[in-house]
């Protein structure tokens, strides 16, 4: 409980560092043993296995998306419950959150392994892709509710203020993977079968570490077979919080999936496979990000439960300079070396090297004001506004991002395909500021009226 009490009194600048490097470090790990694991299948099965793995991925993005909306709807919630001194009810969002998080992962299985040959087809896969991606995806899927378990309660951990908790989890599922990917792609020929399998065995102990803390007594809070029941209000208000970052899943899957057939039709499998290197790369440079999102919402939340709003603005300016700090390093570096960061995954091949160096430039050709958008829609979410944080979300990816991708390739071609992102990021970007001074405004206001009413309180 110490740890919460220090959400509200420790300097701003200290208390987000020791909350957001290990986050960023877990993210980095994680980032790194995915973009690992595609380098392995270009170089040992090609640029089909790429384009396998490309094609399952918004498969993977659903599952991911309803581990956030159960996992960080709830962790937003119990932030501010303990911000408000309810552990009691903190325990049983804590409850309710973990009993949805395994009807979640066993209802994604059993559904996405009965539909899974419709769903590669709708998802952009070719008959020369089709075998790779279902050889992949089977296995993900089987395995789908330890990345909902693992991933959806280690955020709980870190509302109760354990970052580096939070950050070993992502470490040891990185670095199993990063130990057995390579026997079961090389050592055993297992190919992009072997890279699924290394995935969902790493995923698993990572639940198994994050199920130990609760069960062992190492929680501030305790789980209660009580509070398994669920209970409507605490579900409609988990949903309603995790919405925002669920539907922006979800929109991510479509888009991904969008972008799939229009590849297919602009540039061949080929056009696919550099999507997928185009789109490692950029989440190896966006995790920080999520990181620094990570760290700062449980310190947002707690301080916006206590109404120490000078605090939860000083979080989010530090949060947003760190993370367009990191964008712009990505943008650097993306601009120096294209050619070599797609070699690591290309190996030979000329063609897909020259093609996704292209589109590499064109699709982060405005990253230095992604961080921006993206910290300042997680605010929105920490602080309990899902509707304001959707609308924020869905901006991006949906309200622009899919007409112009859509439109754009009708008049030129895969390069208006890979421009779509950087024009949806420009518009989206204004919104956002628009809404985020206004919301700094109403902090502003709630200030002044806490401070006039401490006198009266003083009097009575």
């Amino acid at each position: 409980m110490e740890n919460q009490k220090l959400l509200g009194s420790a300097p701003i600048g200290k208390l987000l560092l020791k909350f957001s490097i290990p986050a960023i470090v877990g993210m980095m790990v994680n980032a790194l043993y995915n973009t690992i694991d595609r380098i392995y299948v270009g170089r040992k099965v090609g640029e089909l296995g790429i384009a396998g793995i490309t094609v399952s991925f918004p498969v993977m993005l659903i599952i991911m998306a309803f581990s956030m909306l159960i996992g960080i709807g709830a962790t937003s919630l119990i932030s501010i419950k303990l911000g408000e001194d309810k552990k009691e009810e903190a325990e049983k969002i804590l409850g309710n959150g973990m009993f949805l998080l395994v009807i979640v992962g066993i209802s994604i299985s059993a559904l996405g392994l009965i539909f899974l040959n419709p769903l590669l087809k709708l998802f952009g896969a070719s008959s020369a892709v089709l075998p790779y991606s279902r050889d992949y995806l089977q296995i993900i899927l089987a395995g789908a509710i330890f990345q909902t378990v693992g991933f959806g309660m280690n955020n709980f951990i870190r509302a109760e203020g354990n970052p580096k908790t939070a950050m070993y989890t992502m470490l040891i599922g990185a670095a199993l993977n990063i130990i057995i990917d390579p026997i079961f792609i090389f050592g055993l020929n297992m190919g992009v079968r072997g890279a699924a399998l290394a995935t969902i065995i790493s995923q698993a102990a990572s639940a198994i570490w994050v199920l130990s803390y609760f069960f062992g007594g190492k929680s501030a809070l305790n789980i209660h077979k009580d509070n398994f029941k669920l209970k409507l209000t605490v579900v409609k208000s988990i949903v309603a919080i995790g919405s925002a970052p669920f539907l922006m899943q979800i929109a991510s899957s479509a888009i991904n999936a969008i972008f799939n057939n229009n590849l297919q039709t602009y540039g061949g499998d080929t056009a696919i496979a550099s999507f997928g290197i185009i789109n490692s790369i950029t989440m190896f440079i966006l995790m920080p990000i999520f990181g620094i999102n990570q760290g700062a919402q449980p310190i947002i939340g707690y301080n916006y439960g206590a109404k120490q709003f000078d605090r939860v603005k000083s979080t989010l300016k530090l949060a947003v300079m760190g993370a367009t700090t990191i964008t712009i390093t990505g943008y650097i570096i993306t601009r120096i070396f294209p050619v070599q960061l797609i070699s690591f995954f290309g190996g030979n091949n000329q063609n897909l090297i020259n093609m996704a160096s292209e589109g590499l430039k064109i699709f982060l050709y405005v990253l230095p004001i992604i961080g921006f958008q993206i910290v300042c829609s997680n605010y929105f979410q920490a602080v309990g506004k899902p509707k304001h944080a959707m609308f924020l979300s869905l901006s991006r990816q949906v309200l622009f991002l899919i007409p112009i991708i859509i439109i754009l390739p009708k008049f030129y071609g895969l390069k208006g395909l890979w421009a779509a992102a950087p024009l949806s990021d420009i518009l989206a970007s204004i919104v956002t500021g628009i809404w985020i001074t206004l919301e700094m405004r109403k902090l502003n206001e709630n200030k002044v009226k806490i401070s006039s009413f401490k006198p009266l309180i003083e009097e009575k």
